[in-house]
């Protein structure tokens, strides 16, 4: 093991990103750039069994940082509405269901 390793191993994990996404795209702030860029140093465009990237992690965290961007009005017009109205449902169902403490599965 090379003394990168071990440094790689001793960093701290990073803060979990707050995301401020609004229906018009904004700029980041500069500490909001370093902290959502300096998780991607190492990232290469690379694509797995049909999709973007290795796992889901980094797949929302680019989702996250396009849509603070791009703003939530430009990404509802590449799909379907009905689909977006369905997801918005589902989740406003996820959030009732953890508010009651009642959880299924």
């Amino acid at each position: 093991m090379d003394e990168r390793d071990d440094m790689d191993e001793m960093a701290p994990a990073p803060r979990p990103i707050t995301w401020d996404i609004h229906r018009e795209g904004r700029r980041w702030t500069a500490e909001e750039f370093h902290a959502r860029t300096e998780r991607l140093i190492d990232l290469k465009l690379e694509v797995s069994r049909g999709k973007l990237f290795w796992d889901d992690e980094t797949r929302l965290l680019l989702l996250g940082m396009l849509l603070e961007n791009v703003g939530l009005d430009a990404a509802v017009r590449l799909g379907d509405l009905s689909r977006w109205k369905e997801a918005i449902a589902a989740a406003e169902h996820e959030r009732q269901e953890g508010r009651s403490g009642g959880t299924t599965g």
